[in-house]
């Protein structure tokens, strides 16, 4: 059972008590992400991420560390296009200092130059990181080469550029701008009951904003082409197809027909490519889900001169898809396979307090297992092959990153 409340502020809060376990995770989800940033401050979002970590008025950095290690627990943060979330896990007993330490992040971080200064160091070796991995970055290429100059299409990372000129007054600007109370979602689970909410408001349920929620952009899927040539020993090739929002009705006939067309090792890609041609050892497709559109993506890596035949393959994959459609065979694999999926990634706290936070934040609703497994039970050979044709009937982006020609 969740238990929802919504504070005088407009800040919400989701809890799930779930008394088997002897652990409770906290989360603080803001809707805010690359999508919300502009050209001039791409990247932001992340590097306050990093920020939140490294200091309050009463607490360094070593303090927050030391902590969080005293109680045997876990504080992490994430990123994403469209939100950020900070969350810890404890112990059923720690569960208020965790509160208390995470509220005192998010409302008192002292965002001191020289700190910043030292992670901006941080971000731009986790920058250089992600350019020396070429089977991570071709995913923001595909990005750019599917929404072009929409934020949708900037890197989640920003650039060096933007980071060098980041000061405290833009954070703190950001801040008053993205992190207003009806743009946050603070979610627990665990061993805890409603009461925690009360705990809960006191700390986040009186704070103001002069800004509202502004309107996001929606983006034109413009399906362009981008190459890098860059020194790797594979060419790695991602291909892009304009999907479903997430609350679209037809998700799971996507999510469904993408398991048998590259989500798993059985799927018809993971076939085709690798068992039957032994073109790739990683070969995958998966589908992002935003506000008000989606993105498919196909992802291989293959030696060079594999390149030509690596796309025919994948070709042939999704012509075959659209032809025939699926067997009933998969779609009853599959259905099961989903399910199971979902019941198994229930058996966590972190688990259940992301999707209750993700939820709360981008569907304003939450529907039980039992309603998910009918909508699942549903999906139809019919639904399946009307996603089907929106998906793979429109144009394809395309990215690539391969060693320059010889």
């Amino acid at each position: 059972m969740i238990e929802k409340h919504t504070s005088e502020n407009g800040l919400r809060i989701v809890l799930e008590n779930i008394p088997a376990v002897r652990s409770v995770t906290i989360g603080i989800w803001v809707l805010t992400g690359s999508r919300n940033e502009n050209e001039q401050n791409n990247g932001i979002s992340h590097f306050l991420e990093h920020m939140f970590f490294k200091g309050t008025k009463t607490r360094s950095a070593k303090d927050i560390a030391e902590a969080f290690d005293a109680i045997g627990g876990q504080v992490n943060a994430f990123t994403s296009k469209e939100y950020t979330c900070f969350y810890a896990k404890v112990l059923d007993t720690h569960k208020e200092l965790a509160l208390d330490i995470l509220a005192d992040m998010f409302f008192n971080s002292a965002f001191d130059e020289e700190e910043m200064e030292r992670e901006k160091k941080v971000v731009l070796e986790e920058i250089k990181m992600y350019e020396d991995t070429p089977d991570d970055i071709v995913h923001d290429l595909l990005a750019r080469a599917s929404y072009g100059d929409h934020p949708l299409g900037y890197p989640i990372l920003g650039t060096e550029e933007h980071l060098k000129s980041f000061k405290p007054e833009n954070l703190r600007n950001y801040i008053k701008a993205r992190y207003t109370p009806e743009n946050v979602v603070v979610s627990i689970a665990g061993n805890v009951n409603n009461t925690f909410i009360e705990k809960v408001d006191h700390y986040f349920g009186s704070y103001q904003s002069e800004y509202k929620r502004a309107k996001v952009l929606k983006p034109t899927f413009i399906a362009s082409s981008i190459e890098r040539n860059k020194e790797t020993e594979q060419a790695h090739l991602c291909l892009g197809y304009d999907g479903l929002a997430v609350d679209d009705e037809n998700m799971y006939s996507l999510i469904i027909m993408n398991n048998v067309l590259g989500g798993s090792m059985s799927s018809r890609l993971f076939q085709d490519v690798r068992e039957q041609q032994g073109l790739a050892y990683a070969v995958f497709s998966y589908h992002s889900s935003f506000q008000d559109n989606g993105l498919l993506t196909i992802y291989a890596g293959t030696g060079k001169t594999q390149l030509p035949l690596l796309q025919d393959t994948i070709r042939k994959t999704v012509d075959t898809l659209i032809t025939d459609g699926l067997t009933d065979k998969e779609l009853k694999n599959s259905k099961e396979q989903l399910k199971g999926n979902l019941v198994l990634g229930l058996e966590s706290t972190n688990s259940r307090m992301s999707r209750n936070g993700k939820n709360e934040l981008l569907l304003n609703r939450h529907r039980s297992l039992d309603e998910m497994i009918q909508e699942i039970d549903a999906v139809s050979h019919e639904s399946i092959q009307a996603v089907i044709e929106h998906v793979f009937k429109q144009s394809t982006a395309r990215a690539l990153i391969a060693p320059k020609p010889d």
